[in-house]
């Protein structure tokens, strides 16, 4: 009657506290510039050294820029974070890929495709987007700078035991319909808060029928609604990604670690503590229209009316529509547009490429829109050129930028100017989140590379006919 959480979870319980949390062993923690720096401070004043620092692997990807990185990061406050984390790694013995690494890139987007995510394992980051690893049929989640000390200490964290729920979407995602839709459907359903304090495990054929690449997206935006973190049980497709990976287990160990991969799903009379249940046919490609991931419509839709928004919530509700200026009622497709961002740990990876590149082949960018083309890692441009994809946006007028988490959060060069609207296929649109007063339009790869075309919000089934 054990999920695949529970199975998981309770593998990595080392004690578990009276009437508090679980000592949970961690696999493997992820570190990056931003939330690190006090976490190896606190070990200094300790005196001590990381327990098990061959399970610990950082990158710098918040602040890089995407051009020019061979060159001194011009940015002080950047280049201090950056520089910091490469002489703490140092210093305590800890795999480091720096900029220009040839495996550099957003934290969440190397882990799997260098195999060091895995099935079974327990995987932290100082990143609420550490979520995104539950595709591969692990535990990940994201903790604050205190619980990354206490793991560097320990190689283990305490955490209290969420609760589990399941989300099956029957059917399979129409044309044009992608993981990210149906991940921004999911949060206009169950809201941002309607997953908080839950684990969700992904189920279905919708969910089953997605490459990797989109249960990573998926994964990635489970914290979106609240909830402590998503999986996705391991399968075939999961096997077959993960095949020939540095760090994937080889030879005997390879067959081992498949056979145990295997077992790795909920029993048939698990039961969990909340389920939903959806219908893939019912979603269309998304869109966001205010300043929370879970304010979205199909993108045939217009914004709700007021009669629709309950009472507690339309403060909010026009406070949000205040800032993108836009109208209770109003129809987005059409509205101009100043900027299209491709990229991010939701959407940085060949497939997203391979999607872009498929509306926008044989067409030109619109001449008034700015387009950022950001790999998540340098596996995906050495990709991007393997593949010709980068022939192809640049026939397009597109350019490729270098890796990084660019335009996703505006901790580096890549800002949205005041007032300006960019689709992004990024994973929050916060008031500010891409740039001071910038207006974001969350939606998927397919979307993005219609508008960047269009010059204006376009459905992409247009284009895929």
């Amino acid at each position: 009657m054990r999920t695949l959480f529970d199975k998981i979870w309770d593998s990595h319980v080392v004690q578990n506290v009276t009437d508090g949390p679980a000592q949970l062993y961690i696999d493997r923690l992820y570190c990056h510039e931003v939330t690190s720096p006090q976490a190896f401070d606190g070990l200094r004043r300790r005196r001590l050294r990381c327990f098990r620092p061959q399970n610990i692997f950082c990158m710098p990807d918040h602040n890089i820029p995407t051009h020019d990185q061979d060159k001194p990061i011009a940015d002080p406050v950047s280049r201090k974070q950056v520089d910091t984390l490469k002489s703490n790694t140092a210093e305590f013995g800890l795999s480091y890929y720096g900029v220009m690494h040839p495996d550099n890139g957003i934290i969440h987007v190397v882990g799997p495709e260098k195999g060091l995510s895995l099935p079974g394992m327990t995987i932290v980051c100082g990143d609420s987007h550490t979520s995104t690893h539950g595709a591969m049929g692990a535990i990940a989640f994201g903790i604050g700078t205190s619980e990354v000390e206490m793991v560097m200490a320990s190689q283990c964290v305490l955490q209290q035991k969420p609760k589990t729920m399941r989300i099956t979407v029957d059917g399979k995602l129409a044309q044009g319909v992608t993981a990210k839709d149906l991940a921004l459907y999911l949060m206009a359903q169950l809201t941002t808060s309607g997953a908080t304090g839950y684990f969700v495990e992904y189920a279905g054929e919708a969910v089953r029928s997605l490459s990797m690449e989109g249960r990573l997206t998926l994964c990635n935006l489970s914290i979106e609604m609240g909830a402590r973190g998503g999986i996705v049980a391991p399968d075939d497709v999961t096997i077959d990604y993960v095949r020939g990976k540095d760090y994937a287990p080889k030879g005997e160990a390879w067959d081992e670690a498949v056979a145990y991969w295997r077992t790795l799903r909920s029993d048939d009379d698990a039961v969990f503590d909340k389920e939903y249940r959806f219908c893939a046919a019912d979603i269309e490609p998304r869109i966001t229209y205010g300043t929370n991931p879970g304010m979205g419509i199909g993108i045939s839709e217009s914004i709700p009316t007021l009669d629709k928004i309950d009472k507690d919530s339309r403060a909010s509700f026009e406070k949000s529509l205040d800032y993108m200026d836009f109208t209770p009622g109003q129809q987005l497709l059409g509205h101009k547009i100043d900027y299209v961002f491709l990229g991010a740990c939701t959407n940085g990876r060949i497939e997203d490429f391979r999607a872009f590149a498929s509306v926008v082949r044989g067409r030109r960018k619109h001449a008034d829109v700015v387009a950022w083309l950001v790999p998540g890692s340098w596996s995906v441009m050495r990709q991007i050129k393997a593949e010709g994809i980068d022939k192809t946006l640049a026939d397009a007028g597109f350019e490729i930028r270098q890796p990084g988490c660019s335009a996703c959060l505006a901790m580096n060069d890549d800002q949205i100017p005041e007032g300006k609207y960019c689709v992004s296929t990024s994973n929050r649109n916060f008031e500010g989140r891409q740039g001071r007063e910038a207006r974001t339009v969350l939606a998927s790869p397919l979307v993005a590379a219609a508008s960047a075309v269009a010059g204006c919000i376009c459905d992409p089934r247009e284009f895929l006919q």
